[in-house]
């Protein structure tokens, strides 16, 4: 399996669930590389923003920020290698984050198998256009479903794929989050949700920030919007807990 690399090792670590359903629950993560969006303020794009690719990023204006060395930020494990991994943690919560998990199907339903024989608990973070196989669905606890809006900066085409969501939304094994960015952002977000026939009680609104005061300057009219919808809000609780970093 690819995974992403973290200060030099395969990025697995311990820490908080810090959005949506699962929101404050311990959990282990398993960070996948590679991902067939490229949201503009994605927080993981060293999953991947390729040098010689051409997708945009809110970093391109920082002197500092250059895109990634391919070779140097994907590590291959195998099942029991990234399992030993995975066990020296107090927890039995696993989260299969990226990146986007589901386009490595193959590989991970042995790794589910074996975390499943184990006693643990599994959740796939997806941004929702890709169909799991029966076999990965059979070991899923929980899907974190993140369908992306125009301010990723993805094309309407590759960002909504409508079969993907109605498997999704007949799941009682699913959650969707959508990041708002501004107010702007409502009347996609409620056409979308038409359109796919949405249940709103699954559905999460989260303020699109990589800090604490962006998020905070986002956070109350979109509660109020959750208020009057009946959606559920999510806040990005690791952020205001550890900052813009990973591994927490």
């Amino acid at each position: 399996m690819k995974l992403a690399v973290l200060n030099n090792e395969p990025e697995v670590f311990y820490s908080i669930q810090g959005e949506g359903a699962s929101l404050g629950k311990p959990a282990i993560f398993v960070r996948l590389s590679l991902c067939n969006l490229h949201c503009v303020w994605c927080d993981t794009d060293y999953t991947w923003n390729w040098k010689g690719t051409k997708f945009k990023h809110n970093n391109d204006n920082k002197p500092e920020y250059t895109k990634f060395e391919k070779e140097r930020w994907i590590t291959e494990l195998e099942d029991d290698e990234l399992f030993e991994k995975v066990k020296v943690f107090p927890c039995k919560r696993v989260i299969i984050t990226g990146g986007e998990p589901l386009m490595q199907q193959k590989q991970l339903v042995s790794f589910m198998r074996l975390l499943k024989e184990n006693g643990y608990t599994i959740e796939v973070e997806t941004n929702g256009t890709l169909l799991p196989n029966e076999s990965i669905d059979t070991h899923v606890d929980q899907y974190n479903v993140s369908p992306k809006l125009s301010n990723s900066n993805n094309e309407l085409k590759l960002r909504i794929k409508e079969n993907a969501l109605s498997f999704f939304n007949s799941t009682p094994k699913s959650f969707f989050k959508f990041v708002i960015d501004t107010e702007k952002d409502l009347a996609e977000l409620f056409q979308i949700i038409e359109r796919n026939s949405l249940t709103k009680d699954k559905i999460y609104l989260m303020p699109q920030g990589t800090n604490a005061e962006q998020l905070r300057s986002k956070r109350d009219w979109l509660i109020d919007i959750c208020k009057e919808s009946g959606f559920n809000f999510t806040d990005r609780l690791h952020i205001h807990l550890y900052g813009d970093k990973r591994g927490v």
